[in-house]
């Protein structure tokens, strides 16, 4: 990529990495340019974007730690 193109590229990021944050998506700038490449390689945004909110909707599962003593 030349210079220009990369300037321009990384200046689209930063756009839409300021947009994403006024959105309040919680998308760091490595998954948005992630999400984008994928666009640009011709993936359904709008599959893409269901992914996201069904992957943010998961939390953590932590394995339940009884704290009352077990009968011998």
């Amino acid at each position: 990529m030349d210079s220009e193109a990369e300037r321009t590229a990384r200046e689209s990021l930063e756009l839409a990495f300021q947009m994403s944050n006024i959105l309040d998506t919680g998308l760091d700038r490595h998954t948005l340019s992630i999400l984008i490449s994928l666009c640009d390689l011709g993936l359904n945004p709008e599959a893409l974007a269901a992914v996201v909110k069904e992957l943010g909707r998961e939390t953590p599962t932590t394995p339940s730690i009884s704290t009352t003593p077990s009968a011998p």
